[in-house]
């Protein structure tokens, strides 16, 4: 089961977050501040962030990057997944109730 890392802007965060779980693409989005430096156009960037993990199903996946490029604001979105070796059994069957 993949947990999805995604930046976003924060005034973008929450309308992600919440059309992730709306749309049953996701559990459970969490949401973080972060300061980030980036490279842009050959230039470095710093700007506040809101990192969100997405807890999600290997089946809904490919849907939760479709539509997380639909909604994001930004012309390249970071959207990275971590695939989890160990969970605890009664999360991973609440994450699958919810998603599918």
């Amino acid at each position: 089961m993949p947990t999805v890392y995604i930046t976003a802007p924060p005034d973008a965060a929450d309308e992600i977050a919440d059309t992730l779980v709306a749309e049953r693409l996701a559990a459970c989005v969490n949401r973080l501040s972060a300061n980030s430096t980036y490279c842009w156009d050959g230039d470095v960037h710093r700007e506040q962030e809101a990192l969100l993990l997405a807890k999600t199903t290997d089946d809904a996946y490919d849907d939760l990057v479709a539509r997380v490029t639909e909604v994001h604001p930004h012309e390249v979105p970071c959207i990275e997944r971590f695939d989890e070796s160990d969970v605890l059994e009664s999360f991973a069957e609440w994450r699958t109730e919810c998603v599918e």
